[in-house]
């Protein structure tokens, strides 16, 4: 099978490591990891390490991969069992991209695949001057409204369930006890992200 077309595979099709785009997101990952420090070391020359891990951080976050790979049109190119809600609120279209990005690495090495993220990813989707402004952890945010308002804010597994082999977790924002917004996500990070970003869109934050 094509390194490109294993990139695009999601493993709800194709349950083999050599098959699915497991193996090639974990590369993929690293790469990109490395590609966006090493843009983010010629940017700012000035700056300390503690903000530089913060804008990759920024840059190289799930949702924001996710919504990247959807703009790019993955998510009409990518296999995947489309009869599977829990896929279409999941963050695979992210993983596509990364399992793309470790087949152009393997493809064409390093160099060429640096000049293909920061000319396709880096330049057309990621405003680096909007997202030093960007608060990084949406929870954060939450919290310190809660505070400053005298009100208890919690983060409840309301369910786990498994959805083809893996752990499905939706995750609720309560505040004073009422819930306010809820998350799914494959790990607990993710769904109480998503929730807690759904939380401060409609509380208006």
């Amino acid at each position: 099978m094509s390194l490109y077309k294993t990139a695009l595979s999601h493993r709800s099709v194709r349950e083999g490591a050599d098959e699915n785009n497991e193996r090639l997101e974990f590369l993929g990952d690293a790469v990109l990891s490395s590609i966006v420090a090493h843009y983010l070391f010629r940017k700012y020359p000035y700056r300390g390490e503690g903000f530089l891990t913060e804008m990759r951080s920024k840059m190289v976050n799930r949702q924001q991969l996710n919504d990247i790979g959807i703009k790019m049109g993955l998510k009409k190119i990518t296999f995947y069992n489309k009869f599977d809600n829990s896929l279409k609120i999941s963050q695979i279209f992210g993983n596509t991209l990364e399992a793309l990005i470790g087949a152009v690495y393997l493809d064409k090495g390093y160099t060429a695949t640096q000049r293909w993220v920061e000319h396709f990813i880096i330049m057309p989707h990621l405003f680096i001057d909007d997202l030093e402004n960007i608060e990084i952890n949406i929870k954060n945010k939450l919290y310190g409204w809660a505070n400053k308002n005298g009100k208890a804010l919690d983060f409840e597994t309301l369910s786990e369930h498994f959805e083809n082999g893996r752990r499905l977790f939706t995750i609720g924002a309560k505040v004073d006890g009422e819930l306010i917004a809820q998350g799914k996500g494959f790990n607990k990070k993710d769904a109480s992200q998503i929730a807690a970003q759904l939380a401060v869109d409609k509380l208006g934050l």
